[in-house]
């Protein structure tokens, strides 16, 4: 009789769980499965991205170097156009600094020393920049300097806490809704200064730099054109930063 029971509990499903937890398993495995499949999904997206902005920074690349050529072919000189994003560095602290000057520099978010962010070059910030020029120092970045930093120094700010950029799914989910999915279309949107711009960089930190390889200059918070390190660098901007990265 005991065998027969056992039999009959194991032909009813008694053996292997009601019919509602095989359900709720089977449910749970498609989720995972569909998971899985917008994970893999979303690194194809990336890679894709990644692949296409390789191909606009090659072509952006070799347009420079045909104009560069065109122009000295016909005897004239060459001017780049002008740049729509400089890296700005802070060089000193906040004692002996007048009010006006302060406050642009916390606007930048520039709050101590060897602090740097990206900034959109317009009228407005070009004027905020001179009146902090004995503070600060800054030039166009390249594709590598802004990479570099941003893979290297990069930190989200998140419910004001600095949090690594250790994973795309961060990106996405504050950024995603202006397209902004990964750390390369941070790059992408900062170098080429997108139309979401003030959201990527409002996303990062601050950068927190070491003082720079070699040190500063004696007088540090003389102009650069007159031997120190303060004002516009231009493109030398780039030395900088690896020294400083």
């Amino acid at each position: 009789m005991g065998h027969g029971s056992e039999r009959r509990r194991r032909a009813d499903g008694g053996g292997g769980g009601s019919a509602a937890d095989l359900s709720s398993r089977a449910h749970a495995d498609a989720d995972a499965t569909s998971r899985r499949q917008a994970k893999k999904d979303k690194r194809r997206v990336i890679f894709k991205r990644a692949e296409s902005y390789v191909a606009e920074y090659a072509a952006k690349e070799r347009e420079e170097i045909r104009l560069r050529r065109a122009a000295k072919a016909a005897g004239d000189f060459y001017v780049p156009a002008q740049p729509k994003v400089v890296f700005v560095v802070r060089l000193r602290g906040i004692c002996n600094i007048a009010p006006k000057p302060r406050k642009i520099l916390q606007l930048l978010r520039l709050l101590q020393i060897n602090n740097g962010v990206f900034v959109r070059l317009t009228k407005a910030t070009s004027q905020m920049l001179q009146l902090v020029q004995p503070y600060v120092t800054w030039g166009p970045p390249n594709l590598k300097s802004v990479r570099e930093l941003i893979y290297k120094r990069g930190y989200a700010k998140i419910d004001r806490q600095r949090i690594p950029l250790s994973d795309n799914a961060i990106i996405e989910k504050h950024l995603g809704k202006f397209g902004i999915i990964s750390i390369e279309d941070i790059v992408h949107e900062i170098y080429t200064c997108g139309p979401h711009f003030k959201q990527a960089t409002n996303f990062l930190w601050a950068f927190k730099l070491p003082n720079p390889n070699g040190g500063w200059a004696n007088r540090k918070l003389t102009p650069v054109v007159q031997g120190g390190d303060a004002g516009d660098r231009d493109e030398a901007i780039n030395a900088l930063i690896r020294r400083m990265n």
